[in-house]
């Protein structure tokens, strides 16, 4: 009950301040099922295209980090094949006190700003950090091909 609570309340806490460039509404009038989308930067490696994920929070939520998939396929250092994204706050770093619209905000930096630092995919790291030119080419590839 607490749990839906919580959830109740950071959703209209998102739908009174949204963040610009993400969508949320709940999957089939499941609460616990998010379906978002991110808009990516016009100077990101990313631009016009919109990514989607989905955001599911466990029954035991806050005390559990909710797990975040994209749905959208992205050539992406920090997130893989799967759709699973590297973030510290939905492993290590999760606190009961982290609000889901912090997680948003984290999820929509990590896909604007790719960095090879603590890579899902060491391969595409080690491209970003050494063919820049090459992984954004990659990059932009992808996102014409999946995200538009």
């Amino acid at each position: 009950m607490a749990t839906l609570r919580r959830v109740q309340k950071e959703l209209r806490d998102i739908a009174a301040n949204p963040i610009d460039g993400i969508t949320v509404e709940t999957k089939d009038d499941n609460i616990l099922e998010w379906k978002c989308s991110i808009k990516a930067a016009s100077d990101s490696p990313y631009k016009s295209g919109t990514f989607h994920f989905t955001l599911t929070l466990p029954s035991n939520y806050p005390f559990k980090a909710p797990t975040v998939t994209f749905t959208t396929r992205i050539y992406h250092p920090g997130i893989n094949e799967e759709g699973a994204i590297c973030v510290p706050v939905l492993r290590d770093d999760w606190k009961p006190t982290v609000t889901l619209s912090s997680v948003l905000a984290i999820i929509q930096e990590k896909l604007n700003n790719p960095s090879p630092d603590d890579p899902f995919e060491p391969d595409i790291a080690a491209l970003l950090k050494n063919d820049k030119a090459r992984f954004l080419a990659t990059a932009k590839e992808y996102t014409k091909k999946y995200a538009m």
